[in-house]
């Protein structure tokens, strides 16, 4: 018999759930090999924090991604999967005569969801606001719990 370690996640089984997490799968399985343990090269540091929340009418997800301005993010749907990314780089410089000073940054990440069956592709909103990406993702008709139908008994 041998033991297998368990791993938690942050927010939960997203295989339990209607959403597949792409970016966790391929991180769990490609990159976590010995030599990318480091945490300068743990893709862990580069990935937003995200919550989803399911209605009886839709999903809600939250995306954490401070420091961005609207036109840095693309978000598009392709094939049923939700496709998230955002670039920034800011450069500064400061010449004077005996020194110059030079700074940049550059902050970017990729988030990938398997959308379930149950979700309008053609509905979906996008906003952001306060360093928060939010979606709200609506179900389909079929989708919705229908109210359970009363019958009297005579």
């Amino acid at each position: 018999m041998s033991l297998t370690k368990f791993k938690r996640r942050p927010f939960g089984n997203l295989m339990r759930s209607n959403f597949f997490d792409l970016d966790d799968f391929f991180e769990d399985r490609i990159w976590n090999s010995s030599i990318l343990k480091d945490r300068f090269w743990n893709g862990k540091t580069m990935t937003p924090a995200m919550n989803i929340k399911e209605t009886e009418e839709d999903f809600e997800i939250e995306l954490a991604a401070p420091g961005f301005a609207k036109k840095d993010f693309e978000v598009t749907i392709d094939n049923g999967c939700l496709n998230i990314s955002a670039e920034k780089s800011i450069t500064e410089e400061e010449k004077e005569k005996n020194y110059t000073r030079r700074e940049f940054s550059y902050n970017s990440f990729e988030r990938s969801l398997q959308l379930p069956e149950s979700v309008k592709e053609e509905a979906v909103k996008a906003k952001y606001n306060d360093g928060i990406l939010s979606f709200k993702l609506v179900k389909k008709e079929e989708a919705k719990k229908q109210k359970p139908k009363v019958i009297e008994v005579s």
